[in-house]
């Protein structure tokens, strides 16, 4: 059986094409007693209005495109959860794109959601794509950073931003390591293409100065991956003197970390003290780990995020001065 047609819907209420499409998407004046024919004709047809059609009358395709480095990051899933929360009421879906932290694979996301027609676009970038991101909003496609910056303070003050205090996080976290007289500290970074590794790391380096200490710890750089924690560890145990003290500058490197640590046979915090950018659930299963974590609120985040999308995709406030929303998070210990 085909499917049903506009135009029938129209024959079998007894009405226009035209009043069966103010009908749809709710524009004009249509009587209730024609609206109600026009709907039973619908139901009677099990009339499907075209996505597609609908979207190129609209200008709108009610598709945001979100990129971000893992999406099987608890991270990264926390703050999709909060855009959906948020764009979801208002019929928007999301379409989901991992990058794998490759810049080259980023840049053929933008382009691929550019020629979807998505009505905004939420990046965590992964570095290295500036320039497509500038020709996007050239365009005129609304994009949220969040959790990253990009490299070009010029093009990424054109954007909105949601994203932590990584500087001032990383501080007081080292701050705790040092303030329970560790000195001999490794730290396992991200890339230093990527704003939240540059910025975490100095903010290690500044609370090395401000106590007085050399800001020349041990450094594993990786791509922020569970096995890139599995390979700091193993690096910073072959090291003489060993660090007393590891600090890992995100939740998935963290998770590496404590899982070769436990393999190693060694204690934490007796052997091994640990400092974690980001909290990892695998931590309340160690015995009094002693554990510093980063307290993120990336559901939060993302609600953030999608209260912005909304007022961009609706052009509310025009011209609108991009948003900068910076969350401060606090620091807590699983004892």
């Amino acid at each position: 059986m085909s499917k049903a047609t506009i135009k029938q819907v129209a024959e079998e209420a007894e009405v226009s094409t035209a009043t069966v499409s103010r009908v749809l998407n709710e524009s004009g004046y249509v009587s209730g007693e024609i609206k109600e024919r026009v709907l039973d004709a619908i139901n009677r047809l099990n009339y499907q209005p075209s996505a597609i059609a609908r979207s190129l009358k609209q200008d709108k395709t009610f598709m945001i495109g979100i990129i971000v480095p893992d999406i099987s990051n608890p991270y990264f899933m926390g703050i999709s959860r909060g855009i959906e929360d948020m764009v979801g009421r208002e019929g928007f879906q999301l379409m989901f794109c991992s990058t794998d932290e490759n810049p080259e694979k980023e840049s053929r996301l933008l382009q691929l959601l550019h020629e979807k027609r998505v009505d905004a676009i939420v990046l965590a970038t992964s570095g290295g794509n500036d320039q497509a991101v500038k020709r996007l909003i050239d365009s005129g496609i609304p994009i949220v950073l969040v959790d990253r910056k990009l490299e070009s303070e010029e093009v990424g003050r054109r954007l909105d931003l949601v994203a932590e205090d990584n500087a001032d996080g990383a501080s007081r976290l080292t701050s705790k390591l040092l303030q329970d007289g560790h000195v001999r500290i490794g730290v396992v970074n991200g890339p230093g293409r990527v704003s939240t590794g540059r910025e975490r790391y100095e903010g290690v380096l500044q609370a090395m100065r401000e106590h007085g200490l050399k800001p020349d710890p041990l450094v594993f750089n990786g791509d922020f991956s569970t096995d890139d924690g599995t390979r700091a560890v193993r690096k910073f145990l072959e090291t003489e003197p060993k660090p007393t003290a590891i600090i890992s500058l995100n939740n998935q490197m963290s998770l590496g970390v404590l899982l070769e640590i436990v393999r190693s046979g060694l204690r934490i915090p007796d052997d091994m003290a640990i400092a974690s950018f980001g909290e990892v659930e695998a931590g309340l299963l160690l015995k009094n780990p002693g554990l510093y974590y980063i307290d993120q609120h990336p559901y939060d985040m993302g609600k953030k995020a999608g209260d912005i999308l909304l007022r961009r995709i609706r052009k509310e406030e025009v011209p609108l001065e991009p948003a900068v929303e910076i969350f401060r998070n606090d620091i807590n210990r699983i004892s």
